[in-house]
């Protein structure tokens, strides 16, 4: 199974945005305990949809810039990316079905 790879930087994850058709990023931290949950609907979101979107983390204790740019104020926030726009932000724990339908509406 493929599982969702934290991005490692501000200029990555740019350069991600910019490249990528449909982009999905988990902003998570390490003491998250909702995070940890989600975490595994991730993976599977990386692993189903691997041929057609891609599918990272970030861990937001690294990457305080890109919180800051987007306005997350409260993790997990998963942000859906299409052609480089955020097209949504879903905030907290969600049902996997959540995620899926979210990733279709941008392929």
């Amino acid at each position: 199974m493929t599982t969702a790879l934290y991005i490692e930087d501000e200029t990555e994850f740019d350069t991600l945005v910019k490249n990528e058709s449909v982009l999905v990023v988990d902003c998570t931290a390490s003491w998250c305990g909702p995070c940890k949950l989600i975490s595994p609907l991730i993976d599977q979101l990386a692993d189903e949809y691997s041929d057609r979107a891609k599918v990272l983390k970030l861990d937001l204790d690294n990457n305080r810039s890109v919180a800051k740019r987007f306005g997350i104020k409260s993790i997990p926030a998963v942000m859906f990316f299409k052609q480089g726009e955020l097209m949504e932000t879903m905030v907290g724990v969600k049902p996997y079905e959540e995620f899926t339908s979210a990733v279709e509406r941008y392929l």
